[in-house]
């Protein structure tokens, strides 16, 4: 339940009291500060409370934005302001501060403005509303009531508010070809009581439908998979329009949205790997390979975006041109292209399910993505290079945990600690080492499955321990991350595909699939602001090193059947694992409610 206090001079015939009730608000009324003070007292601490002027004017919308958006511990439009329980608080004590008596109307002729301006003073974490076209005023004369009727009436906040619906910056794709009819959808659905998770949740079953319609193999089959997929991207711009549309962001919604996408399209891999291999043709080790360049491809976007997040003298002439790139609106589209962001892949996979064989959509997406790998992390490296930047700690401690390092690169990293220097290249040179010596070792050695390439892996260790003994403030020490997932994943990769049974290859992408779901994790857990999962968790996969040395084991003390099996059951354990934990705290309290509003994936 919501409180909303009116406070101020009654206006007769306004419809704000209406207003209010039917964003779900229970109405009050007070006179001066003190029964305002009061009223505010009396609602329980753990519900939200706004602060409206009788004398507001303006559209519905912005008080929606004002007052309803749950990601804020308060907000606040010109005449109306709202604080959360989180700000409770800082709310009765700015009513506490404001005096009563002669000399103080300036403070309470507009009561609202005075406490939002005290609420920003004592740090709340109070948002100030970005109302673009739309109108929230106070109008103190009829004059002036009037004029905001007018501005009022100009301005279609319906409109507005289905346009805002729409992700600001998004792919070519997606906003030209889904998002024009896709708020519809999102509207339709929010008056039909419809929540964005179920929306999410939908979306999430028509990719495995689709999955499991390219899993028959049958030309048909493809087709119905093709136009499924593109269904399901449709439901997956919808949820998250319909979250902004109704303002319903939640932590479970969250967590829906980071990592169903994810769940969605490699189930969708797993889909076309296995109506192939009712064709007759084995296309496992392409779809795994698809999975671990995209996934390798996300982890260089988090972490560059982690170590420049908060960086100090963050300068750079090749951001600078790339900003002035972003002026000209041809150029953004192209490059938003380039990187072919989620709405261009899955139509290309779409149309090419449909047209075309699993065996060319993985070339394809291969191609594809491996030439938008290679422009984004060249841009990062250039623009690393020539920017003068001060990493923090917190950037050093974020690329940290998205390195994952288990017990043993730990206790490797306390060995080597105050050797080489902070902010040299020695960090990504080791971790480079430490994927290509063993990649190198298991793709050309004649017999990878032995205990000598368990060595190798040990020394793999080695180096990917030194590269993480010292805090990682360095120009290229976000390639850090990458290159180990690119270790970890393309080794289970070879040693399932060089073990040449069936199997191996599904069972390798299943354990990718779990780690990489890990990853993923980590990632949004950063993102939010709570911190990497617990370290117990971390220490019980055995982080990237314990894992490839696991791996190498199994294969050199194992038949090849029985390393298929060994892998199937390290997956699913590890799987078990990480989803049970993830599961836990998404639904937990300590949940941040993010939703991506940033590069499309």
């Amino acid at each position: 339940m919501s409180t909303a206090i009116l406070t101020g001079p009654p206006v007769a015939g306004s419809p704000l009291e209406a207003d209010l009730r039917t964003l779900g608000f229970d109405v009050r009324t007070a006179n001066d500060p003190t029964a305002a003070a009061e009223l505010i007292n009396a609602v329980p601490a753990g519900e939200r409370v706004a602060v409206v002027d009788p004398r507001f004017v303006g559209h519905l919308h912005a008080l929606r934005l004002a007052l309803t958006d749950p990601r804020f511990p308060a907000a606040a439009v010109p005449g109306a302001l709202t604080a959360q329980p989180a700000a409770r608080a800082a709310l009765t004590r700015a009513v506490g501060r404001i005096p009563v008596g002669a000399g103080t109307a300036h403070l309470t002729d507009v009561l609202t403005d005075t406490l939002t301006e005290s609420l920003d003073r004592d740090e709340a974490g109070l948002h100030r509303v970005e109302l673009g076209s739309l109108v929230a005023t106070v109008a103190l004369t009829p004059a002036q009531r009037e004029d905001a009727r007018e501005a009022v009436a100009a301005v279609d906040d319906e409109a507005v508010r289905l346009r805002t619906a729409v992700k600001s910056r998004d792919g070519f794709f997606t906003t030209y070809a889904i998002s024009p009819y896709s708020r519809y959808l999102a509207r339709w659905c929010a008056r039909r009581g419809l929540t964005p998770n179920q929306v999410t949740t939908a979306s999430l079953l028509t990719a495995l439908i689709a999955a499991g319609c390219a899993a028959t193999g049958t030309r048909g089959g493809f087709v119905a998979a093709g136009f499924l997929l593109l269904f399901s991207f449709v439901l997956d711009c919808t949820d998250g329009q319909l979250a902004r549309y109704s303002l319903q962001y939640s932590t479970m919604g969250a967590w829906l949205d980071a990592t169903f996408d994810r769940a969605k399209e490699y189930a969708y891999y797993a889909g076309l790997a296995l109506g192939a291999a009712r064709g007759g043709d084995d296309v496992w080790a392409l779809a795994l390979g698809a999975m671990v360049l995209m996934t390798c491809r996300h982890v260089v976007d988090f972490s560059f975006n982690e170590a420049n997040h908060d960086a100090t003298a963050n300068t750079s002439p090749t951001a600078a041109l790339s900003g002035k790139l972003d002026s000209v609106g041809w150029t953004v589209w192209v490059r938003r292209m380039i990187v072919l962001p989620i709405g261009e892949r899955w139509a290309m996979i779409a149309v090419l399910t449909a047209l075309t064989t699993p065996r060319i959509v993985f070339y394809a997406l291969l191609i594809g993505c491996a030439l938008a790998a290679c422009y984004t992390t060249a841009g990062r490296v250039l623009r690393s290079l020539t920017r003068r930047a001060r990493r923090t700690d917190r950037a050093a401690r974020a690329l940290a945990d998205l390195a994952d390092s288990g017990p043993l690169a730990e206790l490797i990293a306390r060995g080597a600690r105050g050797r080489g220097r902070t902010g040299s290249f020695l960090a990504p040179v080791m971790a480079f080492l430490s994927a290509a010596v063993l990649l190198v070792w298991v793709i050309f050695e004649s017999d990878p499955a032995s205990w000598l390439t368990v060595g190798i892996a040990f020394c793999s260790a080695l180096l990917a321990g030194a590269a993480v003994a010292r805090p990682l403030k360095g120009a290229l020490d976000w390639l850090v991350p990458p290159f180990f997932r690119a270790g970890e994943y393309f080794t289970i990769l070879v040693l399932a595909a060089r073990a040449d049974v069936p199997g191996a290859l599904p069972a390798a992408f299943g354990l990718v699939a779990a780690v990489a779901y890990h990853h993923y994790d980590t990632v949004y857990r950063i993102r939010g602001g709570t911190g990497a999962p617990p370290r117990w968790l971390v220490r019980a996969t055995g982080g990237h090193e314990g894992r490839v040395l696991v791996v190498t084991v199994l294969a050199a003390a194992l038949s090849p059947s029985g390393f298929t099996i060994a892998l199937t059951a390290l997956a699913v354990a590890l799987a078990l694992l990480v989803l049970i934990e993830s599961i836990r705290f998404w639904v937990s309290s300590q949940a941040p409610a993010v939703h991506d509003e940033g590069e499309p994936a």
